[in-house]
């Protein structure tokens, strides 16, 4: 039976950075106020952006550029806010009005990227990434969504060489987002098949961050591969207290405990997993788990150990 990495479900828990920057600062409008000029309305998007209402702040920055055509901050933020709104089409309909207005907004450029990343345009994200790398070299952010894209691509070197200029440019005071570095780069050198190297950074990232429950799944991947499946188990386990309700931590872990001899316990993880699965409406992880459990139960020896 294949280990949790080949199965059915990645080890991959990427996440993208998004930052709530604004292109100006936010200025407090008291509700007496009736905007009525292209900076009032700008004001007040950004306003109501920092309060996370982004469909109110799209609305405020679509009415300052209807007064103010050229207005490329407004551009720039109203793609800020398609972005965590996850409407990444007119994301990068704005941020490209944003580019062409003003062609030296790294913000511009890394936020289009982001939009262009989730709909799965990698080679496009990496263009943007490197257009920001080449306005703002210093920033962190750009080199670690190029690497996230590239691993997107398989290029897991070409990842690692990305994550570890992230690294050298982020400030070590921002332990979570360090951690998110680490446990990306740990899954680049485990694709690699550079296992202890892997688990090197899976540590590091609990160490940055001991509440992320990728970094335990993760490193729960990682010995699985190297065929420690107590081990596994340990990391799966910590993994469900700290998020009792991912389905793939159950498959994972129940696979394991398959490989150790387990198969009661085994068996009921991938009945918690189905039960997510079919819960969530995930009917190809359903099916599949369903499958696996039928496997499990028909490779059950006359004499079971119970965990």
């Amino acid at each position: 039976m294949s280990c949790c990495y080949r199965f059915v479900f990645s080890c991959v828990s990427v996440v993208i950075l998004i930052f709530s920057f604004v292109s100006a600062p936010a200025y407090s409008l008291t509700t007496s106020i009736i905007p009525t000029t292209a900076e009032d309305f700008f004001k007040l998007g950004i306003e109501k952006m920092l309060y996370g209402n982004y469909q109110g702040a799209i609305q405020e920055f679509q009415q300052a550029i209807q007064q103010k055509q050229d207005f490329a901050a407004a551009y720039s933020n109203c793609c800020l806010g398609y972005l965590n709104i996850q409407d990444y089409q007119n994301a990068i309909a704005d941020c490209t009005q944003a580019i062409n207005l003003s062609p030296q907004n790294a913000e511009a450029y890394l936020n289009r990227g982001i939009a262009e990343y989730r709909l799965g345009y990698y080679e496009a994200a990496i263009a943007d990434d490197e257009q920001a790398i080449a306005l703002k070299p210093s920033d962190f952010r750009a080199y670690y969504n190029r690497g996230i894209a590239n691993a997107s691509l398989e290029k897991y070197q070409q990842a690692i060489t990305d994550y570890n200029l992230a690294l050298s440019q982020i400030p070590y005071t921002d332990s979570p987002l360090l951690a998110d570095i680490y446990n990306d780069r740990g899954l680049a050198r485990l694709e690699l098949g550079d296992i202890e190297n892997a688990m090197l950074d899976f540590n590091q990232a609990i160490r940055l961050n001991a509440l992320d429950y990728r970094a335990y799944f993760n490193r729960g991947c990682a010995c699985a591969r190297s065929e420690d499946y107590s081990g596994a188990v340990s990391n799966f386990t910590k993994a469900i207290r700290l998020n009792p309700s991912d389905g793939s931590t159950y498959v994972s872990r129940g696979i394991a405990f398959h490989h150790l001899g387990y198969e009661q316990a085994a068996i009921a993880d991938l009945l918690k997993a189905a039960d997510y699965f079919g819960y969530r409406g995930e009917k190809f992880a359903y099916e599949k788990t369903l499958s696996l459990i039928k496997t499990v139960q028909g490779q059950i020896p006359f004499k079971v150990v119970v965990a």
